[in-house]
């Protein structure tokens, strides 16, 4: 795709300034949800979506499915990003669904620090990565240590598994576009984010765009809409509006292998990022919880958190 971007007609500035406010009723959240998802698929030659298995990116991929459906265009393959430390239940989760919605799913490992490793926490000697990630850690990140932890929520960590990962899919699958679940109110870095946001210096990523449908939605948004429309539409005999009120409050003999939401939401977690640095937030399932009042990541390792700002410049979603 050598005339990226040329062959683009989007808005680089749609969502400029704006914040969910701007979509005051569910309704508006999900016509803009849907616009931004049509536009997307259409527009870019070869798009993926990033899929955690995450509520977010679930609610995405829920979008990205509904459109290609209504409008006949090609369903795009997924995303994972295998960072060597998912709690179980989530990779299971994803393969599951991934078969249920016959889905291409790549899976983006950063092998080469995965294999210097055997289990969360352990030291790893910059001197033994290969070339690539030695420069990222030597003179992208400018890490001067001679070692690191082989932990995700760390700035070495998360940049080495995650956003290297991603970025060499990207150039393996030569892809334009990346449609990305992120929410303006996740975190302050994330605020000024725009629907279609372009990541086009070379010198840090492979050129691309990420398109972002729901950016204008709060987390009670996201679970308003998996429990009044993803869940029902997806999932035969189960009412819409059925909000379950615990783990095991599921109508018509329905079992959590049958619902696109993960068994760790209906524990307690509002979040899912490493097994080993992601506790849950409470002993009730996630929209149940005090949303407004809380922190929505409270359950994850701060290092990364802190240092958000600067990983997203690196390539983090």
């Amino acid at each position: 795709m050598a005339d990226f971007p040329q062959y683009l007609d989007v808005d680089y500035t749609d969502g400029e300034g704006e914040s969910p406010e701007d979509y005051p009723a569910l309704e508006d959240k999900l016509e803009k949800a849907i616009e931004v998802t049509k536009t997307g698929l259409q527009e870019y030659q070869n798009p993926a979506v990033m899929w955690t298995g995450g509520k977010d990116s679930t609610l995405t991929l829920y979008f990205v499915k509904e459109v290609a459906e209504q409008y006949d265009l090609d369903l795009p393959p997924t995303i994972f990003i295998d960072h060597f430390q998912h709690f179980d239940e989530l990779i299971d989760f994803v393969e599951h669904w991934a078969d249920e919605w016959d889905l291409e799913v790549v899976y983006a490992r950063n092998e080469d620090v995965g294999s210097l490793a055997d289990e969360p926490g352990d030291e790893i000697r910059v001197e033994d990565l290969n070339e690539q990630n030695r420069h990222h850690v030597r003179n992208i990140l400018e890490y001067e240590e001679d070692t690191f932890p082989f932990l995700l929520d760390t700035y070495v960590g998360n940049h080495l598994l995650k956003t290297v990962a991603l970025n060499n899919a990207l150039e393996e699958y030569d892809i334009d576009g990346i449609i990305s679940g992120i929410r303006w109110d996740e975190q302050e870095a994330r605020a000024d984010e725009t629907f279609f946001s372009p990541r086009h210096d070379p010198d840090i990523y492979p050129p691309h765009d990420r398109v972002q449908p729901i950016l204008q939605f709060e987390e009670r948004d996201v679970w308003d809409a998996f429990w009044n429309f993803v869940v029902p539409e997806t999932v035969e005999d189960y009412p819409a509006g059925h909000v379950p009120q615990d783990y095991d409050d599921l109508p018509n003999d329905l079992t959590h292998e049958d619902i696109p939401v993960s068994p760790k939401y209906f524990a307690g977690f509002r979040s899912l990022g490493s097994e080993v640095s992601t506790d849950k937030s409470a002993e009730e399932p996630a929209w149940l919880q005090d949303l407004e009042g809380t922190t929505e990541r409270a359950g994850r390792a701060q290092d990364k958190e802190d240092l958000m700002a600067r990983l997203r410049d690196l390539g983090y979603m």
